[in-house]
């Protein structure tokens, strides 16, 4: 905490009237007090400014509008904004600065403009109030603020400024990839802004983001080009934004869903590859447009609108059981850039809307089997929730048929700045225009703008290589939700995508815990193996996040999601395994929880054979050279010679698939008790361990009566936060 942080002043006319007015909570005053504090004592610069870092959708906004209460305050004359390149997010902020400020404002103490939209001839009176600039990082956006500052309003140069560049990691970096020379080149619009800070007298500097990884992980060193200095930008201070406690983020979608019975398990519907396809484009070879409530190549975006339907009629049934006002509910389809796909997908739902509508009218059986099986699906999760009436089925089923009726659903496309522009309300953010509300879009969608009560994601951006701050932005899955709306939330996507979101969910779960200990410049070990199979450092800015894993302490790897080979090809090859682990055991000494001490070369001999005799299944992945690049790794880590504690355990009879039709995922706790993974914890400290359970692969299990051996990898206690990149850029 700075030396200046208990000088500050809260009882100023800014600050306080927010301060009354959104009541915020001590931890959020004091992240708001210290960023203050370090703007002050710290000398920010274009290159060095203060980070403001907050989860997806947690209040970061709101955070940042009490900053600026504080700095005008504290002697701060001018913010200037900078926002993400839409004009529906301008008119978003514009609306949330006037509503705030609103007392300032009236009082003539304060003025907002969009800069785009600033009067020609401001007057001196003007001038003189504190002033806030709201500018689009965009070109023509900052060469008008260069206009305003340099030639009509000179006077501004003396002000005292703050920059609060919104999601900085979005248009703000330094360097980009320039594929034909490989150099790294600054960006115009970051050069652009780095100009006008630089024509300022007392500027500061303060950047907001979810997703820092480009500005943390970039190089230290200059690189010069063509006569150009191109410097990194790298936060001077970082301030994390408190977490409220509505938050919904990573640790519900990619954590507590591993939980089998918890809430979050039953989120996340797994999309195949082929129905992306389908999305695409319109192809009557594949649809049908009349059969679409049967057919089999498209079930699971007919899933998901039935249950948006009723989801949302589950929800508005308890609010009126309650005496409380129905809300309107939205669901969002993400699957395309194109306007082209859009417009199919938009004919897509409109059709089956007008299906179901028929459904609903005549009371088909087509319809009351669709709408029981999405409430068996939905009541699941909702009966977790102990305090929540559990509406009948024939009371959704009635509903459900009623909205359909009266037309209850609409659905819109949202692909250029025209159609959000026609579809924002006042506040700038997108209108529910009926109770259930379908948004069909491509990168308008993925970020800014507010979408209300979202209980639906339909997601299949697939790019051949992800980045984190796009990804998780784009299916809007984060922020604060109630409970209750949550328990009807279904999330939709391929398992190769939800895969990387949960990767990404722990890169950016390990970052943080750097932040929080302090020591995020060293906290995070980054390495990769070359060419000769060594592991090395890995420079960070070059990993690609669908190719990285962390690792952690007591971190767990294990393939999911496969059917073993035919028993005639694979039997000889697990006698080969059964003999080669009996003689590994034969010449260790036992510890006293039955584990051995075994050199990391022959626990990657025993992968190599296990790899063999599995065949995973579309969208899972069993890589085995990340697997032995991670052994090799966490032996080396332990100081000694390359150990692996061998655990091993016979004649196991698991499931292929647990009773909610989702691939096994923990076949390391059998029945009751500690399991197998508890003993692994206990003796990985200084050494990784290695469980080899050894499945007896019935036919009536799900598998091809055929025994097999199911590996996992557990990191010992003592080892740093790590990303293994399997691939660089």
């Amino acid at each position: 905490m700075t030396a200046t942080f208990y000088n500050l002043k809260t009882d100023g006319s800014f600050f306080q009237y927010l301060n009354r007015k959104n009541q915020y909570k001590q931890p959020v005053r004091e992240c708001m007090l210290r960023t203050i504090a370090n703007l002050e004592d710290m000398r920010t610069t274009e290159h060095r400014p203060g980070m403001l870092l907050g989860k997806i959708q947690s209040g970061k906004t709101r955070a940042f509008i009490g900053i600026m209460g504080l700095a005008y305050d504290h002697g701060f004359d001018m913010v200037i904004l900078l926002t993400k390149g839409t004009n529906a997010l301008v008119k978003q902020t514009y609306a949330r600065l006037q509503e705030e400020f609103k007392g300032a404002i009236e009082h003539d103490a304060m003025r907002v403009f969009d800069v785009m939209s600033m009067p020609e001839n401001l007057r001196k009176y003007e001038l003189s109030q504190k002033l806030a600039l709201i500018v689009k990082k965009e070109t023509r956006n900052l060469d008008r603020l260069r206009e305003a500052v340099m030639e009509k309003y000179p006077q501004l140069q003396d002000k005292r400024v703050l920059f609060i560049d919104d999601e900085a990691d979005f248009a703000s970096v330094a360097y980009e990839h320039k594929r034909d020379n490989n150099i790294k080149q600054m960006r115009v619009i970051a050069s652009k802004m780095n100009d006008l800070r630089k024509m300022l007298n007392r500027p500061a500097f303060l950047q907001v983001t979810a997703t820092p990884y480009s500005l943390y992980l970039q190089p230290e060193q200059m690189k010069i080009h063509e006569g150009k200095v191109f410097e990194p930008i790298r936060p001077a201070f970082t301030e994390l934004v408190p977490v409220h406690d509505r938050y919904i983020g990573g640790e519900v979608y990619f954590d507590k869903s591993e939980k089998d019975g918890h809430l979050a398990s039953y989120l996340y519907h797994e999309v195949e590859e082929k129905e992306l396809e389908v999305m695409k484009k319109m192809d009557g070879r594949r649809v049908k447009m009349d059969r679409l409530l049967t057919q089999k190549n498209i079930s699971n975006i007919r899933k998901a609108i039935i249950n948006f339907i009723v989801g949302a009629s589950i929800r508005r049934f308890q609010q009126r059981l309650k005496g409380r006002r129905e809300q309107k509910y939205s669901f969002i389809i993400h699957t395309e850039r194109g306007k082209q796909a859009h417009s199919w997908q938009a004919e897509l739902v409109q059709a089956f809307e007008a299906l179901l509508i028929e459904g609903a009218r005549e009371g088909s059986k087509e319809l009351y089997h669709l709408v029981r099986e999405s409430y068996d699906d939905l009541i699941r999760s909702v009966r977790t929730l102990k305090k929540t009436p559990v509406p009948e089925f024939e009371d959704i089923y009635a509903d459900v048929r009623h909205s359909l009726d009266e037309e209850y659903m609409v659905s819109s496309i949202v692909n250029s700045e025209k159609d959000v522009n026609e579809l924002l309300d006042h506040k700038g953010e997108l209108k529910l225009r009926a109770p259930m509300n379908i948004f069909i879009g491509g990168q308008i969608l993925d970020r800014g703008v507010t979408i209300h009560n979202l209980i639906g994601f339909f997601y299949g951006r697939n790019p051949k290589s992800f980045q984190q701050d796009t990804v998780l932005q784009h299916s809007r899955m984060y922020g604060a939700r109630p409970i209750a709306d949550l328990a009807v939330t279904r999330f939709y996507t391929t398992q190769k995508i939800y895969r990387v979101m949960k990767q990404i969910h722990e890169f950016d779960r390990e970052l943080r815990h750097a932040f929080e200990r302090g020591g995020h410049h060293q906290g995070v070990v980054f390495i990769q193996r070359d060419l000769n199979n060594s592991i090395l450092p890995c420079n960070p800015n070059k990993i690609l996040l669908s190719n990285l894993t962390m690792i952690t302490p007591h971190k767990r790897m294990l393939p999911v999601g496969f059917q073993t080979g035919y028993k005639t090809h694979i039997q000889k090859t697990i006698r080969d395994i059964d003999q080669f682990v009996d003689r590994v055991r034969k010449n260790a000494r036992i510890s006293k929880e039955g584990a051995c001490l075994i050199p990391v070369s022959d626990a990657k001999k025993i992968l190599t054979l296990i790899h063999a005799t599995l065949e995973m299944e579309e969208g899972h992945d069993f890589h085995l050279d990340e697997y032995e690049g991670v052994l090799d790794y966490l032996g080396a880590e332990s100081g000694d010679e390359p150990y692996v504690w061998l655990l091993t355990k016979t004649n196991r009879k698991i499931r292929r698939f647990k009773q909610d039709g989702k691939y096994e995922n923990s076949p390391d706790t059998p029945g009751k008790g500690a399991g197998e993974l508890a003993i692994a914890k206990k003796i990985a400290q200084q050494h990784p361990a290695l469980i080899l359970l050894r499945q007896e692969g019935k036919k009536e299990d799900g598998w091809r009566d055929s025994p097999f051996w199911w590996p996992m990898i557990v990191a010992q206690a003592e080892t740093a936060p790590t990303v293994f990149a399997n691939k660089t850029i």
